[in-house]
């Protein structure tokens, strides 16, 4: 299988997290558009979905799929989205496709976090791939310095505006060994909205697509 259908498996593994008559909190990406497409086979099934962001609103309503604002629910039973990194911890880091801070607001008010993801993404520690920060535009300067101080190289993502209005500062060479302490220090940076780690809440359920097979990985607790 190439990467692509790994990503397809992993997606169509995550239906059976989706609950009937619930509203599903979709994400942002690649993979979690494999989900979209998946989740329109049982759109009856469902009441609808909550979006992580305008590019997965509009795939959804594409596909017959009623969208809603997350104010009008309240809280989700499930999300399910992709990661650009995962640990065994359940860890991520998200965010590649700019949709990071939708994404936490989405995961924050979900019981259940099923991130859905080809073998290629689980690491085993973060910081690879690098970590994007939302950020306020007139901060620029201010936060690529901060980032400089804590160690990383801060790489502003060329023509990109968040459907936020803001930009994606993208941090090279950070070895992430504490998520939890590097996702709280980086938010504390004055002007970055948040960043890409998925740390203080991280996935309960990994589905990795593997050329053996999905597997299903737990968050220990």
């Amino acid at each position: 299988m190439d990467q692509d259908e790994l990503k397809r498996a992993a997606a169509r593994a995550a239906i059976e997290h989706v609950l009937d008559r619930e509203v599903v909190g979709v994400g942002t990406g690649s993979t979690a558009n494999f989900f979209i497409d998946e989740l329109a086979r049982i759109r009856e099934r469902i009441r609808g979905a909550v979006a992580s962001s305008e590019r997965s609103r509009r795939r959804l309503e594409a596909r017959g799929i009623e969208v809603f604002d997350l104010d009008a629910v309240g809280e989700l039973s499930v999300y399910v989205d992709g990661a650009d990194e995962i640990n065994r911890a359940m860890h991520m880091i998200k965010g590649g496709g700019g949709a990071l801070t939708r994404e936490k607001i989405v995961a924050a008010v979900s019981h259940k976090f099923v991130c859905i993801a080809d073998e290629s993404k689980m690491v085993g520690s973060l910081g690879r791939f690098p970590l994007p920060l939302e950020v306020i535009p007139m901060a620029l300067g201010h936060v690529c310095k901060e980032v400089a101080r804590i160690g990383g190289r801060g790489v502003l993502r060329q023509g990109f505006v968040t459907d936020n209005g803001n930009l994606i500062v993208d941090v090279h060479g950070l070895e992430i060994l504490d998520p939890p302490a590097v996702e709280t220090r980086f938010n504390q940076i004055v002007g970055v909205v948040t960043n890409g780690l998925f740390a203080l809440r991280p996935a309960d359920v990994c589905l990795l697509a593997t050329m053996a097979g999905v597997q299903t990985i737990i968050a220990a607790t």
